[in-house]
């Protein structure tokens, strides 16, 4: 397994650095030449909103969004995973029911938004396409799903997503459903359920990448101890940097290292998040923001501007981000770790707010004395590795 993992690391990077991608000016800073991508964007919360359109530049000052094509070429950001996040209800039949059906509409939704901007973003399968599509000099679409919830007690409904072309899923949220326990539950599983258990091995027959972010410990190293194929963190922080359950300790980081995985290091939980009663009022509201009128939009966005400026969501900065990202890389080792940062999800911080910002951490990764081939790996280079070794089986 390791020579297969080393065999397959080789292949994609030479992939991603054999002249495969466009050519761009080699005097061109380094983050415009790669190929960067981001592991978490929970951006189809917007796609269904009135009024709005991905195609269109937003800004901060006046909409809450903080990824839109515009913003992408700003950022350098190639493109990433655009997740199917589901709200974690009740372990029930018609709470099962309910839940397949946001799923499907939300898959459908991030379809139907990607085929509108055929001309400048398509969608992607493989790490082969990801490739393909940035030597054509367009964005990259993935499609992955935060919660698993969705499928019920009915694992044969992974190969339906896996049809629509997800690639990368977790198996739970932020409490204990039926096929593991969250990171932020109540260990009911003491890790794995035995239907997670059941999981994990058609994720890995299928050929979808299995993501362990919001997982439990326990549930994260028995997926590890179960997967024959790498996995991925594609939002998740240190613990060392704050100590909270929803972030990965460091001994966990080294094991996921050994075992050919990589961290994608997001911008939450290096503080404790501010939930306030105001804050979470607005909360809900953004996460049903796609019912609500561009009047009742604009006023969401000015009371959350408010809040961020008098009880702001997190007491950390791009300083403390970075600060964790080069101990995670001293940790892990620059061939497990990449970026997935919870953009319109809950991440960013004050001098990292939105995605047009991914340039300064390449700045600094570099100022840190990595070498272009380094930063390449954390920016694409390992997802790929992943994805392809997924897929290799």
């Amino acid at each position: 397994m390791k020579r297969l993992v080393i065999f397959l690391t080789a292949t994609a990077l030479a992939a991603c650095s054999s002249g495969e991608q466009v050519v761009k000016a080699p005097d061109a800073p380094l983050h415009s030449r790669m190929l960067v991508l981001d592991t978490h964007l929970d951006t189809p919360l917007h796609f269904e909103r009135q009024g709005w359109s991905f195609a269109d530049r937003h800004a901060l000052t006046d909409d809450i969004a903080q990824l839109d094509i515009p913003r992408m070429k700003d950022g350098h950001l190639d493109g990433g995973f655009f997740a199917i996040y589901t709200d974690q209800r009740p372990l029930t039949a018609k709470g099962y029911s309910d839940a397949l059906a946001f799923a499907r509409k939300r898959s459908d939704l991030i379809d139907k938004t990607i085929a509108a901007n055929s001309g400048t973003i398509a969608p992607a399968l493989t790490a082969a396409d990801a490739v393909r599509l940035n030597k054509a000099g367009k964005l990259i679409a993935f499609k992955s799903m935060e919660n698993s919830y969705p499928l019920g007690e009915d694992l044969s409904l992974l190969q339906e997503f896996y049809n629509k072309g997800l690639r990368l899923a977790g198996p739970v949220h932020s409490k204990d459903n039926q096929f593991a326990d969250s990171a932020t539950g109540e260990g009911r599983w003491k890790g794995l359920s035995p239907l997670g258990k059941q999981w994990v091995a058609e994720m890995n027959r299928l050929g979808i990448v299995i993501d362990a972010s919001h997982a439990s410990d326990a549930a994260f190293d028995q997926i590890l101890a179960l997967s024959k194929y790498p996995i991925l963190l594609s939002h998740s922080s240190l613990r060392s940097a704050y100590d909270h359950p929803r972030n990965i300790d460091e001994g966990r980081l080294t094991a996921l290292a050994a075992k050919g995985g990589a961290m994608c290091v997001s911008t939450i939980f290096l503080s404790e998040m501010n939930m306030t009663p105001a804050r979470g009022e607005l909360f809900g509201q953004y996460e049903n923001i796609g019912t609500l009128s561009p009047a009742q939009q604009a006023e969401l966005n000015r009371k959350w501007r408010e809040l961020d400026r008098s009880e702001p969501l997190w007491a950390a900065d791009f300083e403390k981000y970075m600060a964790m990202v080069l101990r995670a890389i001293e940790v892990g080792g620059v061939d497990h770790i990449c970026f997935g940062a919870d953009w319109d999800g809950g991440g960013g911080l004050a001098g990292i707010e939105d995605i047009s910002a991914l340039p300064k951490v390449t700045e600094r990764l570099k100022g840190a004395g990595y070498s272009d081939a380094d930063v390449e790996k954390m920016c694409s280079g390992n997802i790929l590795r992943i994805l392809a070794a997924q897929q290799a089986r």
